[in-house]
């Protein structure tokens, strides 16, 4: 088994892939995705069978989630004197048609809001984000003339190019894409890469979309190419060796992704984590990893959010679904909409 670290740290993170749909829609094809794919999601709850085979490492992680701040609720109501009721829904970015129905109370407070605000408001028009992104080429593709081989060893070489044809993609058709572009892909279970590249929507998008059509305000908190960034301010070293490990954990992603998608549906967000690294085998360098990816796409992009966010919430009535692990712990949104001002309550 491959140190599963990096790579589970990837999908904590939860990016909202639609960034690269057209990267999506290219794999898929390449991948030959089937319309029977959609309803083949096969991955199974890995911490229901971790309560069966070690009641010990269970209780472990239940233990730490209890720790984690702000960690058992994903849709949140913000109030101020003077000031109509906002409120904040944590999303997963992925079309699964159970993440898709939002909890009780969320549709409503979602329709009565005056605005809506998501993480990029470009994905209101993915033409319109793809063109802005091209804009800036090397957050997505070696520009120098290099190829990705060119960075790997021999024995990873090997490895990437063995891991793209068990998926059925050529090694030369991926080959300039930065490491991180072809992760976002290929750790998605193949039901999943099949529904986006029929089209589906992710929770955030299709609230942005609906709410454009009601002809609501949207707002978005940063660009596509800003989350690009993120990823891109990180180690080359650290995403090559998260796509080596994404391809050599092959089904065993969808298992993750369903765990991940269980916690999401019971509100236990603050379980993400502790589960992840229970599943993860040891790693030699999966604490620095964790707390450079955690500084640079959770905390630092939860600072920007909250204060882009802030005169928008002045306002009131506001509905904003963002990520869920922007949520949590002590730097968590929910926290700093408190210092912020806000009487901030889960809603049950």
């Amino acid at each position: 088994m491959p140190k599963a670290g990096n790579i589970l740290l990837w999908l904590a993170a939860s990016l909202p892939l639609a960034l690269s749909a057209a990267l999506i829609v290219t794999i898929a094809s390449l991948t030959q995705a089937r319309a029977d794919d959609v309803a083949s999601c096969t991955g199974k709850n890995l911490l229901t069978e971790l309560q069966r085979s070690d009641p010990t490492k269970y209780a472990a992680v239940a233990a730490e989630s209890d720790k984690v701040a702000n960690g058992k609720s994903i849709f949140w109501k913000l109030e101020k004197p003077g000031v109509k009721t906002s409120w904040l829904l944590g999303t997963m970015h992925v079309t699964d048609p159970r993440v898709l129905t939002m909890p009780k109370g969320a549709p409503e407070a979602d329709k009565a809001a005056d605005t809506i605000i998501v993480e990029s408001d470009e994905i209101l028009d993915e033409k319109k984000a793809a063109t802005a992104l091209l804009a800036k080429p090397e957050l997505m593709m070696f520009t120098d003339g290099s190829t990705i081989s060119k960075y790997l060893s021999p024995e990873n070489n090997a490895k990437l190019e063995a891991g793209l044809k068990e998926r059925g993609i050529p090694l030369a058709a991926v080959s300039r894409m930065r490491p991180w572009m072809i992760s976002s892909v290929v750790a998605l279970p193949p039901c999943e890469i099949a529904r986006k590249a029929k089209g589906a929507q992710f929770l955030d998008q299709r609230i942005a979309v609906e709410a454009a059509a009601a002809g609501k305000q949207v707002k978005g908190l940063e660009t596509l190419a800003d989350q690009l960034q993120a990823m891109a301010d990180l180690p080359v070293e650290f995403h090559l060796k998260s796509l080596i490990e994404t391809l050599q954990l092959g089904d065993k992603m969808s298992d993750v992704v369903e765990t991940m998608t269980d916690l999401y549906l019971a509100g236990d967000i603050g379980a993400t984590m502790p589960m992840l690294k229970i599943v993860a085998p040891d790693g030699d360098d999966a604490n620095g990893d964790y707390a450079a990816f955690e500084q640079r796409i959770i905390l630092d992009r939860n600072k920007v959010m909250a204060e882009h966010a802030a005169p928008i919430l002045a306002n009131g009535n506001v509905f904003m679904a963002v990520g869920a692990l922007h949520l949590t712990g002590d730097q968590g949104l929910v926290e700093l909409f408190r210092k912020q001002g806000f009487t901030v309550t889960a809603v049950d």
